[in-house]
């Protein structure tokens, strides 16, 4: 169905959005910082993508014992591949999020 796709990818998409504005709010200003913002957001949106998968396989009725039976390592290269994938998604937005920040700056200046 077509909301199996579509809501995992707008799900990412939107996430790719709000996870640097969120970052953004406890974030200092300035140019060093807003480089380690987007290698954190990377991280988490890694995370999460990674997270959304494992669960995606949950809902269509893989046990997590079978997803883990090659090795908890080999589950972890797994999600991973598909987050990294994913982020074709996520990654173009985030990458305008973050290149966005710089306007609302109030101390700092680029």
């Amino acid at each position: 169905m077509w909301w199996g796709l579509v809501l995992p990818a707008l799900g990412l998409g939107l996430a790719g959005w709000a996870v640097p504005l969120l970052l953004a709010r406890v974030w200092p200003e300035g140019v060093g910082p807003l480089i380690w913002l987007g290698l954190t957001a990377t991280v988490l949106m890694l995370a999460l993508s990674m997270a959304l998968f494992l669960g995606l396989y949950m809902a269509q009725g893989v046990p997590l014992a079978t997803l883990a039976r090659p090795g908890p390592g080999a589950l972890a290269l797994h999600l991973l591949r598909l987050g990294i994938g994913a982020a074709l998604i996520w990654g173009p937005v985030q990458v305008l999020t973050i290149a966005s920040l710089p306007r609302r700056w109030r101390r700092a200046t680029w």
